[in-house]
């Protein structure tokens, strides 16, 4: 079956490129499945979304699931900063770990203590590229924090 993937905004899909070119030769109806996939992404407003139209070509049905934005554009949404040009020497803005964990929390797919802590790393990490602090420490200082177990019982409150 024809699989498309795309980035999109959330919520502001269209048929122009690349949905429109891409799904045209297959005959389904543009439409409706950009009214899907925006009906899917609007709570991601503002922010590029991946999203697969999966197709049958057989029937013109369509499946579309949407996957999680990028972690920086997550960060983004909250900071309402773009990210530093020079992450060592500019702050791009501060998060709270409560808003790392629910970033986390978005990007995580099983949800175990182990998993959910390594993703709040990973999430830390992408702050420290784009010059973001946490709990205004530097992310490099902050993530020895959470490895040295700092976090745990917060991480583990949020996994309820």
């Amino acid at each position: 079956m024809p699989e498309i993937k795309v980035l999109v905004e959330g919520g502001k899909a269209s048929a122009a490129p690349p949905l429109g070119p891409a799904l045209g030769p297959l005959g389904v109806n543009i439409g409706a499945i950009v009214a899907a996939i925006n009906e899917k992404t609007k709570h991601f407003a503002g922010m590029q979304v991946p999203v697969r139209i999966i197709v049958d070509p057989s029937t013109k049905n369509f499946e579309i699931e949407v996957g999680s934005p990028p972690t920086t554009e997550l960060i983004k949404k909250i900071t309402g900063s773009k990210g530093a040009a020079n992450p060592k020497a500019e702050q791009a803005g501060n998060l709270t770990m409560a808003q790392v964990i629910d970033v986390a929390k978005k990007k995580v797919k099983k949800m175990n203590f182990k998993q959910l802590k390594g993703m709040v790393l990973q999430v830390i990490g992408s702050c420290s590229s784009m010059g973001v602090r946490v709990e205004g420490k530097l992310a490099s200082e902050f993530i020895k924090e959470v490895k040295a177990g700092a976090y745990d019982s917060l991480i583990e409150q949020n996994l309820k």
